[in-house]
């Protein structure tokens, strides 16, 4: 089992950075590969970008390619999504995601979910 934690989230100017971390405490966090998705009112939750348990190979929705970034550190359990010149579309909940096999974008493949984090950007 994997609990997951957000955090890093808030409200930020256009065009701003932020970046978001996904905690967990159980050692296991090196065996399971990652993935950050993000919810906005009244939308579906859509895949953002992924991560390899090492660390070493990483993937991204086409719209976010190049302006997100998908890292990990197994040394402390945590991963991160940086994030650049954000817009008012992408105000959302955000939330990372775990499960053992790397790749897809379809969140039914992640077995394991954070509670999400809040990022408002206002022009």
């Amino acid at each position: 089992q994997v609990q997951l934690v957000e955090s890093g989230g808030g409200l930020v100017q256009a065009g701003d950075s932020l970046r978001l971390s996904c905690s967990t405490s159980g050692h296991a966090f090196g065996w399971y590969a990652v993935a950050w998705f993000r919810q906005a009112p009244g939308k579906e939750r859509v895949f953002l970008g992924g991560i390899n348990y090492s660390g070493t190979a990483t993937y991204y929705e086409e719209r976010v390619q190049g302006r997100f970034t998908v890292s990990r550190d197994n040394s402390k359990n945590t991963a991160y999504l940086q994030m650049n010149s954000l817009t008012p579309e992408d105000t959302a909940i955000y939330y990372c995601a775990a499960k053992e096999n790397y790749g897809g974008v379809e969140a039914r493949l992640f077995n394991f979910w954070g509670q999400g984090t809040q990022v408002t950007v206002v022009s």
